[in-house]
């Protein structure tokens, strides 16, 4: 008889074609920053909840488990470069639908459709030289490119967000890779978490926001970039960065040798994810462009002059070592019971700077 886990949600459809979720095999909790005692208990809260039997060490075996739930309908949590998606078949309506419902995300707000080669890009988009190159530049990599529909079909609508453009991205994780391969279709994935809070970058991050909301989560590790990509829009002749990420606008201009423009979009009507006034939001009050902290609240600094402060994103000032840190810092900030309220130093608007001050801007919004 097969045995499967109770808090899973395995359905007649994944029994019917023999998938069973049920592992007994665990991945490891990630190292977690402590502040307190109160904020160890939490820590050892979560690693139980790993008892729940989600999470799942990303070796072959349990990617190819991984694409069957993706096949029948299910919705897989994944890890890229950027953070963990949540990710299902593309071109099924019904599982499209299911992310939506699991994040409380509003469907006007359209997808990103995940690739595992750069040649599938034709199957889905309208593409001009400018979008080739860029592919064959920067994928598989933390750029997303908004590309006229190759075609009206109706089961994009969704993912589309009923628009006539699609967002698409190729992946440089190779269990992303491999799940979107093996998957045998595109994957529609946004951040695996619930609507407006922090982006996960560990599985038990994914787990603590979407709990029984997603069917299985692979383990792949801290995400390495830690801000989502960079969002182009190319159906016009000005290339227009619709959100900043983990590629630099001086990377695009350098590579197109032509001046990249920035939209931060109607948030009312968005045309690409991520341009929403409220998002990546913690719990707790969120103060940026502070120099200290005020009463009750704990202090996230960058760069070397705060030598005192609890959390540093980077204590070297490397822009790249604060947005690996940043999601998984304002998380841990947001969980502890010490303080009441969050402030962040000033982060330089340059490089992945643009990215990280974009976060915590729509953050910081009440």
């Amino acid at each position: 008889m097969l045995e499967v886990n109770s808090r899973l949600r395995c359905t007649r459809a994944y029994i019917k074609e023999g998938i069973c979720l049920y592992d007994c095999t665990l991945a490891r909790p990630q190292k977690r920053f402590s502040l307190d005692k109160a904020s160890h208990r939490a820590n050892l809260r979560h690693e139980r909840t790993n008892t729940m039997g989600k999470i799942f060490i990303a070796d072959d075996e349990r990617i190819g488990r991984a694409s069957a739930v993706i096949k029948v309908g299910g919705l897989v949590a994944f890890p890229t470069e950027t953070v963990y998606g949540l990710g299902a078949n593309v071109y099924n309506p019904h599982a499209v639908a299911g992310i939506f419902k699991a994040k409380g995300r509003p469907t006007f707000n359209p997808l990103i459709s995940h690739i595992w080669h750069k040649d599938q890009l034709p199957d889905l988009a309208k593409t001009d030289s400018r979008a080739s190159f860029l592919a064959e530049k920067f994928w598989p990599g933390p750029l997303t490119m908004v590309l006229p529909r190759k075609e009206q079909n109706p089961s994009l609508d969704l993912v589309c967000a009923g628009l006539p453009n699609i967002s698409i991205r190729c992946p440089n994780h190779p269990v992303a890779l491999k799940l979107i391969k093996l998957s045998n279709c595109p994957i529609a994935a946004p951040s695996a978490n619930r609507s407006q809070s922090i982006s996960p970058t560990t599985a038990l991050a994914v787990l603590e926001s979407l709990e029984d909301n997603v069917d299985m989560i692979l383990d792949g590790g801290p995400c390495a970039v830690g801000v989502e990509s960079t969002i182009v829009d190319l159906t016009t002749p000005k290339t227009t960065i619709l959100r900043a990420g983990g590629l630099t606008k001086e990377e695009l201009e350098e590579a197109l040798n032509e001046p990249i423009y920035l939209s931060d979009g109607n948030p009312n009507r968005p045309t690409s994810p991520g341009q929403m006034l409220k998002h990546y939001a913690p719990s707790k009050k969120f103060r940026i462009n502070a120099l200290s902290a005020e009463k009750d609240e704990l202090f996230i600094a960058f760069g070397p002059d705060f030598p005192d402060a609890k959390m540093n994103l980077s204590k070297t000032g490397d822009l790249r070592e604060a947005a690996a840190n940043l999601f998984a810092y304002m998380r841990q900030a947001d969980e502890t019971m010490e303080y009441e309220r969050i402030a962040m130093a000033p982060i330089p608007e340059t490089g992945l700077g643009l990215a990280i001050n974009d976060r915590i801007r729509r953050a910081a919004r009440n």
